[in-house]
C-alpha cells in the first residue's frame, strides 16, 4: 500500500444561484510514497486547490476515499480531523499572510503550531524552532516580523511553520505564485533540500511548470482529473523531454494530449486494435464515421 492514496475522489459544489451541482474533481486517483516530492500541475480551475483541501482535511469529498499511512481520512469525525490537520499535515499557501501571524516574529510563528499541538515541551519547542529556521536559512532573522522580511524570507518562514509539528506530509498550494523567478528557484531548492534531509513527503500543486523540473514525478491535472504523469530518473530533465504516461481511470477513460492528437490527426473518433499484446489507437476521420 502506498503512503498516500486517493481513490476515485469526486467533489461537487452547488451553485448558489442555479442550485446546479458543479464538479470540481471527477474521480481523481493517484498515490505517493513516503518521502516523495511530487508536483501536480494544472491551470486555474483544474481542481488543484480542491484536491489539497481534501487531502488536508479542510474539506470532505462528495465520494471517494483518501488513505494516509493506513488512516482513512474521509471517515474521521470533526474532532479527529482537527487533530489530523494540526499534527499530521503541514500547510503552505501562496500568500504569506495565510501562513504567518503578522504581529509575531519568525521564531514565535514557528513555535505557535507546537504550542497548539500540546505534544512538545517548552525546551523542545525552542530547540526545534531554531533548528527549522536554520534549515531554511533564517536563523539570523528569527526576531523579525513578517513585514520586516522579504517575500522569499516570509515564504521560507512559512515552510518552517509547516514543518513545525513534524507532519506526515507537507501540502503546498501555489507556494511561489507571488514571487519573482530568482526567489522561486530558491524556494524550489529549499523544497528539494528539506525533502532530501528530512525525508518528508511534499505535494506541491501549481500552475508553474518550473516545479515539474524539481521532481521525478510531475502529474498533470485538467478539468478535475489527473490526466498524465511526466517522469524521469533525473529531475533536471525538462518536462518537455520527459516520458509521459497517460492516466486511464477505472472506467477506461483517458485523455490524449492535444499535441499528439494534432500530430496524428485524431478528432472525435478512434479505433482501437489489439496487436501482439499492444493496444493501437487509430484515428478515424469524420467522413469514415458517416459511412
Amino acid at each position: 500500500m502506498a503512503f498516500l492514496e486517493c481513490n476515485d475522489l469526486i467533489k461537487l459544489y452547488t451553485d448558489e444561484q442555479s442550485k446546479i451541482q458543479v464538479p470540481a474533481l471527477r474521480g481523481v486517483e493517484f498515490s505517493a510514497n513516503e518521502g516523495d516530492l511530487i508536483s501536480i500541475i494544472g491551470p486555474s480551475g483544474s481542481g488543484k486547490s480542491t484536491l489539497i483541501n481534501l487531502i488536508g482535511g479542510i474539506d470532505k469529498p462528495s465520494s471517494g476515499e483518501i488513505m494516509l499511512d493506513g488512516t482513512n481520512i474521509t471517515k474521521l469525525k470533526d474532532r479527529e480531523l482537527t487533530y489530523y490537520r494540526r499534527n499530521r499535515i503541514g500547510f503552505l499557501y501562496q500568500l504569506p499572510e495565510r501562513n504567518l501571524i503578522w504581529n509575531l516574529s519568525a521564531y514565535k510563528n514557528v513555535v505557535v503550531p507546537m504550542r497548539l499541538s500540546g505534544r512538545w515541551s517548552h525546551e523542545t519547542q525552542k530547540k526545534r524552532a531554531l533548528e527549522l529556521l536554520k534549515d531554511v536559512g533564517l536563523e539570523q532573522r528569527r526576531k523579525h516580523k513578517p513585514h520586516q522580511l522579504s517575500g522569499g524570507e516570509a515564504q521560507r518562514t512559512g515552510i518552517a511553520v509547516a514543518l513545525a509539528n513534524d507532519p506526515d506530509i507537507v501540502l503546498a498550494d501555489e507556494p511561489t505564485g507571488e514571487l519573482d523567478s530568482v526567489t522561486t528557484f530558491k524556494i524550489i531548492e529549499y523544497f528539494k533540500q528539506l525533502n532530501a534531509s528530512l525525508g518528508k513527503t511534499f505535494l506541491v500543486v501549481t500552475h508553474d511548470h518550473r516545479f515539474a523540473n524539481m521532481t521525478t514525478k510531475a502529474m498533470r491535472i485538467m478539468d478535475g482529473r489527473i490526466v498524465g504523469l511526466h517522469r524521469a530518473k533525473d529531475p533536471s530533465i525538462s518536462i518537455s523531454d520527459r516520458e509521459e504516461i497517460i492516466y486511464v481511470d477505472d472506467h477506461g477513460n483517458l485523455r490524449i494530449p492535444e499535441s499528439i492528437r494534432q500530430k496524428v490527426g485524431i478528432q472525435n473518433h478512434v479505433q482501437i486494435e489489439v496487436r501482439e499484446g499492444y493496444a493501437i489507437i487509430i484515428p478515424v476521420r469524420g467522413d469514415e464515421v458517416d459511412d
